[in-house]
C-alpha cells in the first residue's frame, strides 16, 4: 500500500504507472480491513493530486472524492464554477461531480451557468444539477415552453419540474398538448408523464384535453400516437 502510495505521488513516474498504483489502491479499498489503517493517507494523497498536471489522473483522482463527498474536492469545484482561473476540470464535469452531494451553494451558481453558460453541455449538465432544487420551478418551466430553447433543454426541464413541481407540471404539460404546434417529441413527454402521474381524477373530468389526446392518436409521430392511444385505453368507459 505504501509503495503505491509513493508511486503515485511521483511525479516522475511515467503515468502509465501511477494510474495502475492508483488502480490496485482503488481495488484495495474493498479489502475493508486491511484498508483501513492506510485509509487517511490514500485520501490526503489524492487530496494533493487534484492540481496534478496529468488530466486523466486528474479527473479519476477527483470523481474518486467527489462520490466520497469529499468537503475540499467540493468546494474546490465551487471556487472553479466561481472562478474559471481556478477550475480544476471543465464546468460541465465540476457540475457533474458536485452532483453526487449537491450542497445548497451549488444552486445559484449552476442557475448562473444556465442563464450564461460557457458551452451546451455545461449548461445541460447545471439543469441536472438543480432537478432537486424547488427554487428553479420558474426556470424550467420557462425552458420547457420555449420553443427556440434545444429541445434535449427542454426535455431536461420537463423531467426536473416533474420532479420539484408535479402540479405545475401537469398545467405545462396540458397546455403543451393542446397546442397544436409543439413538437413531437415535447408531446410525447407530455403524454407520458401525465400518464404515469397525472391526476387521473382531475384528468378524467378534463374533456377538452382527453378530446385533443383522442386527435394526437391518429398524428404522424409514430411515438405521440402509439402513447396517446395507450393514454386514452385508461379512460375509456
Amino acid at each position: 500500500m505504501q509503495a503505491s502510495l509513493d508511486v503515485l505521488r511521483d511525479r516522475e513516474q511515467p503515468i502509465k504507472v501511477r494510474l495502475a498504483a492508483l488502480q490496485s489502491l482503488q481495488a484495495a479499498t474493498f479489502s475493508v480491513i486491511e484498508f483501513e489503517p492506510h485509509r487517511e493517507d490514500y485520501f490526503a494523497t489524492l487530496r494533493e493530486l487534484v492540481d496534478d498536471p496529468d488530466e486523466e489522473l486528474r479527473q479519476r483522482v477527483l470523481g474518486i472524492l467527489a462520490r466520497e463527498n469529499d468537503g475540499y474536492v467540493q468546494k474546490r469545484l465551487l471556487d472553479g464554477l466561481q472562478d474559471p482561473s481556478k477550475a480544476l476540470v471543465p464546468p460541465e464535469k465540476a457540475l457533474q461531480l458536485l452532483s453526487y452531494d449537491v450542497h445548497a451553494e451549488a444552486y445559484p451558481l449552476a442557475r448562473e451557468i444556465v442563464n450564461a453558460p460557457p458551452n451546451p453541455e455545461a449548461k445541460r449538465e447545471a439543469l441536472r444539477l438543480l432537478s432537486a432544487d424547488a427554487n428553479s420551478a420558474p426556470m424550467f418551466e420557462k425552458l420547457l415552453r420555449d420553443k427556440d430553447e434545444d429541445r434535449d433543454i427542454r426535455q431536461i426541464s420537463a423531467a426536473a419540474l416533474q420532479a420539484v413541481k408535479p402540479k405545475r407540471f401537469q398545467e405545462q404539460a396540458r397546455e403543451l398538448l393542446l397546442d397544436d404546434k409543439e413538437y413531437d417529441d415535447i408531446q410525447a413527454t407530455a403524454l407520458t408523464a401525465l400518464a404515469q402521474f397525472g391526476d387521473e381524477k382531475a384528468v378524467a373530468k378534463d374533456q377538452t384535453l382527453l378530446n385533443r389526446i383522442n386527435e394526437l392518436g391518429n398524428a404522424k409521430s409514430a411515438k405521440v400516437k402509439k402513447t396517446a392511444k395507450r393514454f386514452m385505453a385508461r379512460y375509456e368507459k
